[in-house]
Protein backbone atom coordinates (compact mmCIF):
# COMPACT_ATOMS: atom_id res chain seq x y z
CA UNK A 1 0.00 0.00 0.00
CA UNK A 2 2.94 2.60 0.67
CA UNK A 3 3.84 2.85 -3.09
CA UNK A 4 0.42 3.42 -4.16
CA UNK A 5 -0.50 5.87 -1.23
CA UNK A 6 2.91 7.67 -2.46
CA UNK A 7 1.87 7.21 -6.24
CA UNK A 8 -1.68 8.75 -5.19
CA UNK A 9 0.01 11.63 -3.32
CA UNK A 10 2.22 12.59 -6.41
CA UNK A 11 -1.16 12.44 -8.80
CA UNK A 12 -2.57 14.64 -6.32
CA UNK A 13 -0.14 17.42 -6.36
CA UNK A 14 0.63 16.87 -9.84
CA UNK A 15 -3.47 17.97 -10.30
CA UNK A 16 -3.48 20.80 -7.91
CA UNK A 17 -0.03 21.97 -9.61
CA UNK A 18 -1.59 22.16 -13.01
CA UNK A 19 -5.32 23.55 -11.60
CA UNK A 20 -3.69 26.03 -9.48
CA UNK A 21 -1.15 27.14 -12.27
CA UNK A 22 -3.38 27.36 -14.98
CA UNK A 23 -0.48 25.80 -16.94
CA UNK A 24 -1.54 25.54 -20.81
CA UNK A 25 -2.51 21.36 -21.19
CA UNK A 26 -0.30 21.18 -24.67
CA UNK A 27 2.64 21.51 -22.15
CA UNK A 28 1.50 19.66 -18.79
CA UNK A 29 -1.99 18.18 -19.16
CA UNK A 30 -3.45 17.03 -15.87
CA UNK A 31 -3.67 13.48 -14.39
CA UNK A 32 -7.42 13.59 -15.11
CA UNK A 33 -7.30 14.36 -18.89
CA UNK A 34 -4.23 11.77 -18.65
CA UNK A 35 -6.63 9.09 -17.58
CA UNK A 36 -9.35 9.88 -19.85
CA UNK A 37 -6.88 9.27 -22.65
CA UNK A 38 -6.19 5.80 -21.41
CA UNK A 39 -9.84 4.79 -20.99
CA UNK A 40 -10.95 6.55 -24.66
CA UNK A 41 -8.06 5.23 -26.38
CA UNK A 42 -6.66 1.68 -24.21
CA UNK A 43 -7.58 -0.01 -27.29
CA UNK A 44 -4.57 1.37 -29.76
CA UNK A 45 -2.45 1.61 -26.38
CA UNK A 46 -2.54 -1.94 -25.38
CA UNK A 47 -1.56 -2.85 -29.08
CA UNK A 48 1.65 -0.84 -29.41
CA UNK A 49 1.89 -1.98 -25.77
CA UNK A 50 1.94 -5.33 -26.43
CA UNK A 51 4.65 -5.31 -29.34
CA UNK A 52 7.10 -2.70 -26.56
CA UNK A 53 6.94 -5.75 -23.82
CA UNK A 54 7.70 -8.07 -26.60
CA UNK A 55 10.66 -6.08 -27.70
CA UNK A 56 11.83 -5.51 -23.51
CA UNK A 57 10.80 -9.67 -22.99
CA UNK A 58 13.15 -10.79 -25.83
CA UNK A 59 15.73 -8.69 -25.43
CA UNK A 60 15.89 -9.50 -21.34
CA UNK A 61 15.93 -12.86 -22.32
CA UNK A 62 19.18 -12.64 -24.91
CA UNK A 63 20.82 -9.86 -22.81
CA UNK A 64 20.68 -12.36 -20.21
CA UNK A 65 21.93 -15.53 -21.65
CA UNK A 66 24.97 -13.37 -23.43
CA UNK A 67 25.55 -12.00 -20.78
CA UNK A 68 26.12 -15.26 -18.68
CA UNK A 69 27.54 -16.45 -21.24
CA UNK A 70 30.70 -13.96 -21.37
CA UNK A 71 30.97 -14.16 -17.72
CA UNK A 72 31.50 -17.79 -17.45
CA UNK A 73 33.69 -16.90 -20.13
CA UNK A 74 36.05 -14.31 -18.68
CA UNK A 75 36.10 -16.52 -15.84
CA UNK A 76 36.94 -19.80 -17.49
CA UNK A 77 39.54 -18.51 -19.74
CA UNK A 78 42.53 -16.12 -19.14
CA UNK A 79 42.99 -15.36 -22.40
CA UNK A 80 39.41 -14.28 -22.81
CA UNK A 81 40.11 -11.68 -19.90
CA UNK A 82 43.12 -10.39 -21.62
CA UNK A 83 41.59 -9.76 -25.01
CA UNK A 84 37.67 -9.51 -24.09
CA UNK A 85 37.73 -7.48 -20.76
CA UNK A 86 38.95 -4.33 -22.09
CA UNK A 87 36.77 -4.31 -25.15
CA UNK A 88 33.62 -5.24 -23.08
CA UNK A 89 34.44 -2.17 -20.26
CA UNK A 90 35.04 0.29 -23.67
CA UNK A 91 32.05 -1.00 -25.45
CA UNK A 92 30.46 1.08 -22.73
CA UNK A 93 32.12 4.17 -23.78
CA UNK A 94 30.23 4.70 -26.77
CA UNK A 95 26.40 6.30 -26.65
CA UNK A 96 23.62 3.37 -26.74
CA UNK A 97 21.51 6.38 -28.92
CA UNK A 98 24.58 6.63 -31.49
CA UNK A 99 24.29 2.70 -31.93
CA UNK A 100 20.51 2.70 -32.64
CA UNK A 101 20.26 4.56 -35.77
CA UNK A 102 23.02 1.69 -37.27
CA UNK A 103 20.63 -1.21 -35.41
CA UNK A 104 17.58 -0.01 -37.60
CA UNK A 105 19.84 0.25 -40.87
CA UNK A 106 21.48 -3.22 -40.49
CA UNK A 107 18.18 -5.04 -38.96
CA UNK A 108 15.06 -2.62 -40.17
CA UNK A 109 12.17 -1.35 -38.58
CA UNK A 110 10.67 -4.37 -36.91
CA UNK A 111 11.63 -6.43 -34.19
CA UNK A 112 15.24 -7.30 -34.74
CA UNK A 113 16.49 -3.83 -34.32
CA UNK A 114 14.64 -2.74 -31.48
CA UNK A 115 14.99 -6.18 -29.41
CA UNK A 116 19.35 -5.80 -30.64
CA UNK A 117 18.94 -2.64 -28.44
CA UNK A 118 17.56 -4.17 -25.62
CA UNK A 119 20.23 -6.95 -25.61
CA UNK A 120 23.27 -4.58 -26.02
CA UNK A 121 21.74 -2.23 -22.74
CA UNK A 122 20.99 -5.70 -21.15
CA UNK A 123 24.07 -7.64 -21.55
CA UNK A 124 26.50 -5.34 -19.64
CA UNK A 125 25.03 -4.99 -16.30
CA UNK A 126 24.59 -8.96 -16.55
CA UNK A 127 27.97 -9.40 -17.25
CA UNK A 128 29.42 -7.28 -14.89
CA UNK A 129 27.89 -8.43 -12.05
CA UNK A 130 27.88 -12.10 -12.68
CA UNK A 131 31.75 -11.60 -13.47
CA UNK A 132 32.20 -9.84 -10.59
CA UNK A 133 30.63 -12.31 -8.24
CA UNK A 134 33.08 -14.93 -10.35
CA UNK A 135 36.00 -13.80 -9.38
CA UNK A 136 35.10 -12.57 -5.47
CA UNK A 137 34.53 -16.13 -4.52
CA UNK A 138 35.35 -16.99 -0.53
CA UNK A 139 39.13 -17.67 -0.69
CA UNK A 140 38.54 -20.43 1.92
CA UNK A 141 36.10 -22.45 -0.55
CA UNK A 142 38.96 -22.63 -2.92
CA UNK A 143 41.67 -23.32 -0.59
CA UNK A 144 39.56 -26.22 0.80
CA UNK A 145 38.75 -27.12 -3.39
CA UNK A 146 42.43 -26.92 -4.10
CA UNK A 147 42.93 -29.17 -1.07
CA UNK A 148 40.24 -31.85 -2.28
CA UNK A 149 41.87 -32.58 -5.37
CA UNK A 150 38.94 -30.54 -7.49
CA UNK A 151 39.46 -29.95 -10.82
CA UNK A 152 39.34 -26.36 -12.50
CA UNK A 153 35.46 -27.21 -14.15
CA UNK A 154 34.35 -28.61 -10.32
CA UNK A 155 35.34 -25.61 -8.42
CA UNK A 156 33.68 -23.65 -11.68
CA UNK A 157 30.12 -25.11 -11.95
CA UNK A 158 30.09 -26.29 -8.31
CA UNK A 159 32.00 -23.12 -6.12
CA UNK A 160 32.08 -20.32 -8.17
CA UNK A 161 28.81 -20.38 -10.13
CA UNK A 162 26.76 -20.52 -6.94
CA UNK A 163 28.79 -18.42 -4.72
CA UNK A 164 28.31 -15.75 -7.52
CA UNK A 165 24.71 -16.22 -8.35
CA UNK A 166 23.54 -13.09 -5.77
CA UNK A 167 25.78 -10.96 -7.84
CA UNK A 168 23.84 -12.46 -11.38
CA UNK A 169 20.83 -11.66 -9.19
CA UNK A 170 22.16 -7.42 -9.20
CA UNK A 171 22.48 -7.40 -12.49
CA UNK A 172 19.13 -9.12 -13.35
CA UNK A 173 17.38 -6.59 -10.91
CA UNK A 174 19.20 -3.89 -12.94
CA UNK A 175 18.62 -5.45 -16.30
CA UNK A 176 15.07 -5.47 -15.66
CA UNK A 177 15.00 -2.11 -14.66
CA UNK A 178 17.09 -0.44 -18.13
CA UNK A 179 15.45 -3.02 -20.30
CA UNK A 180 12.43 -0.61 -21.78
CA UNK A 181 14.99 1.85 -22.43
CA UNK A 182 17.09 -0.26 -25.41
CA UNK A 183 13.38 -0.96 -26.91
CA UNK A 184 11.87 2.63 -26.67
CA UNK A 185 15.52 4.16 -27.69
CA UNK A 186 15.38 1.75 -30.70
CA UNK A 187 11.67 2.67 -31.49
CA UNK A 188 12.06 6.71 -31.22
CA UNK A 189 15.06 6.35 -34.26
CA UNK A 190 12.53 4.09 -36.35
CA UNK A 191 9.02 1.77 -36.07
CA UNK A 192 6.10 1.17 -37.04
CA UNK A 193 4.38 0.34 -33.55
CA UNK A 194 5.52 0.35 -29.65
CA UNK A 195 5.26 2.62 -27.13
CA UNK A 196 7.92 4.90 -28.24
CA UNK A 197 6.41 5.22 -31.76
CA UNK A 198 3.19 6.33 -30.24
CA UNK A 199 5.48 9.17 -28.37
CA UNK A 200 7.15 10.35 -31.25
CA UNK A 201 3.73 10.84 -32.76
CA UNK A 202 2.07 12.50 -30.18
CA UNK A 203 5.13 14.53 -29.59
CA UNK A 204 4.70 15.58 -33.63
CA UNK A 205 0.81 16.20 -32.96
CA UNK A 206 1.61 18.55 -29.85
CA UNK A 207 -1.15 15.73 -27.85
CA UNK A 208 0.98 16.07 -24.78
CA UNK A 209 -1.68 13.70 -22.40
CA UNK A 210 -1.35 11.06 -25.32
CA UNK A 211 2.32 10.90 -24.79
CA UNK A 212 2.08 10.60 -20.72
CA UNK A 213 -0.57 8.23 -21.25
CA UNK A 214 1.97 6.23 -23.50
CA UNK A 215 4.47 7.28 -20.85
CA UNK A 216 2.33 5.88 -17.90
CA UNK A 217 2.05 2.59 -19.38
CA UNK A 218 5.26 1.98 -19.81
CA UNK A 219 6.42 2.90 -16.46
CA UNK A 220 3.94 0.38 -14.97
CA UNK A 221 5.29 -2.08 -17.20
CA UNK A 222 8.87 -1.57 -16.18
CA UNK A 223 7.51 -1.89 -12.32
CA UNK A 224 5.87 -4.67 -12.92
CA UNK A 225 8.91 -6.32 -14.96
CA UNK A 226 11.33 -5.07 -12.13
CA UNK A 227 8.77 -6.25 -9.40
CA UNK A 228 8.76 -10.02 -10.82
CA UNK A 229 12.07 -10.01 -11.60
CA UNK A 230 12.56 -9.68 -8.16
CA UNK A 231 10.03 -11.89 -6.56
CA UNK A 232 11.80 -14.76 -8.98
CA UNK A 233 15.01 -14.02 -7.89
CA UNK A 234 14.13 -14.70 -4.03
CA UNK A 235 12.13 -17.65 -4.76
CA UNK A 236 15.38 -19.13 -6.44
CA UNK A 237 17.66 -18.03 -4.01
CA UNK A 238 16.29 -17.97 -0.55
CA UNK A 239 19.93 -18.59 1.64
CA UNK A 240 20.24 -15.01 0.42
CA UNK A 241 18.06 -12.96 2.85
CA UNK A 242 17.11 -9.37 2.57
CA UNK A 243 19.40 -8.13 5.74
CA UNK A 244 18.02 -4.45 5.49
CA UNK A 245 14.17 -5.76 5.28
CA UNK A 246 14.62 -8.16 8.34
CA UNK A 247 16.57 -5.43 10.29
CA UNK A 248 13.03 -3.05 9.21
Amino acid sequence: MRPLLAALGLLLAWEGFVRWSEVPPFLLPAPVRVAEVLVSRWDILLGHAGTTLTEILLGLLLGTLLGTGMALLLAAWRGARRWLLPLLIASQAIPVFAIAPLLTLWLGFGLASKIAMATIIIFFPVATAFYDGLRRTEPGWLDLAATMGAGRAAVLWRIRVPAALPGLASGLRVAAAVAPIGAVVGEWVGASAGLGYVMLQANGRSQTDMMFAALAILAAMAMALWFATDRLLRALLPWQPDQLSEEA
